[in-house]
């Protein structure tokens, strides 16, 4: 690169400098910049170091410079402050639908967001190793695909699978395509999900995003729009237990005021409750019944009781004393 083509990028160098070395607690120097910048083949005096300084706070970027020590130039805050990319990194490191390596490369390109020294803090507290994270590297480019038709307002097809006792994945249905037209992504109990309208059985169903193989787009439009009009996804997800289907009910539960808390994070704070005597309540909710509504229901023991409808009860102790019948020796 001709010396004349360094002398333009100056600007662009002190910025990477100061936003990828400084902090409130790391400062540098005019002649710091100076000496780096000399290290990289441009010539710089200190007059038009502080003049490209003073261009890139015009453009935006929040320098300081200060008197006491350590003294110097640095970058008093960003886009991003280290509490919301521990979030982040914390997002990226627990998702289960996240493979190890992309949850690696993913870390490694927030840690950039920060300075040095952040981004240090940020990778120590990495701990990707161990935790429970799918093998399907294709799931980027499935979300990806599943967002361009929604875009185009087409269709998509795709194969369906599930895990053998191989562990392996494989094609429901012998291999046959699924034809459905996407519409609302969701993430539910650390899982991507697509939910669309089924052609087939005119029905809004779901399916996990990392089991959905040979994505791809058709040139039909989209179906669905009726079922979708009024389609409120956080009601969705209250009467979903693990994302599972069944019928949907309304089922009047009586539980125990010190399930209070759990109820309303179960079914939000519009929850309809009622005291029932002093220790009591009862939540009416509409619900998908499925096997994990009932297992969630189990993990309450004697706090919660279906009082209505009867034969959703019946069906619930059927259920229980089912499973007691396998313990039998």
């Amino acid at each position: 690169m001709s010396k004349a083509n360094n002398q333009k990028l100056k600007i662009l160098y002190i910025m990477k400098m100061l936003t990828e070395e400084t902090d409130e607690n790391h400062a540098l120097s005019a002649a710091e910049i100076i000496s780096r910048l000399g290290a990289l083949g441009i010539e710089a005096e200190r007059k038009s170091v502080y003049d490209d300084i003073e261009n890139l706070k015009l453009f935006g970027l929040d320098i300081i410079c200060r008197r006491s020590e350590p003294r110097g130039y640095f970058v008093a805050s960003r886009d991003f402050e280290l509490p919301e990319l521990r979030l982040l990194v914390d997002a990226v490191q627990s998702s289960k639908f996240i493979t190890e390596k992309k949850s690696r490369s993913l870390i490694g390109k927030i840690e950039k967001l920060a300075g040095r020294y952040d981004a240090s803090a940020l990778h120590n507290q990495v701990t990707v190793l161990g935790r429970v994270k799918t093998s399907n590297e294709s799931i980027y480019y499935n979300v990806d695909k599943i967002h361009s038709a929604v875009a185009a307002n087409v269709r998509i097809r795709f194969r369906y699978c599930e895990w053998t006792i191989e562990r392996e994945l494989k094609p429901k249905r012998g291999g046959a395509l699924y034809e459905v037209s996407p519409w609302v992504m969701t993430w539910d109990d650390e899982n991507y999900y697509l939910i669309a309208f089924d052609h087939e059985s005119g029905e809004i169903r779901h399916y996990r995003v990392d089991k959905m193989m040979n994505i791809s787009l058709t040139r039909l439009p989209r179906g669905g729009k009726e079922q979708f009009a009024e389609f409120d996804i956080a009601a969705f997800s209250k009467r979903i237990f693990g994302m599972f289907a069944g019928e949907e009910k309304e089922i009047e539960i009586l539980f125990s005021n010190s399930l209070i808390g759990v109820v309303l994070d179960r079914f939000g704070t519009d929850a309809r409750i009622q005291k029932h005597g002093a220790d009591a309540f009862t939540a009416t909710v509409r619900v998908n019944v499925s096997g994990q509504f009932y297992g969630w229901l189990a993990a309450l023991g004697g706090g919660a009781k279906i009082l209505s409808p009867k034969e959703e009860a019946d069906k619930f102790t059927r259920h229980i004393r089912g499973i007691s019948e396998r313990y039998r020796v």
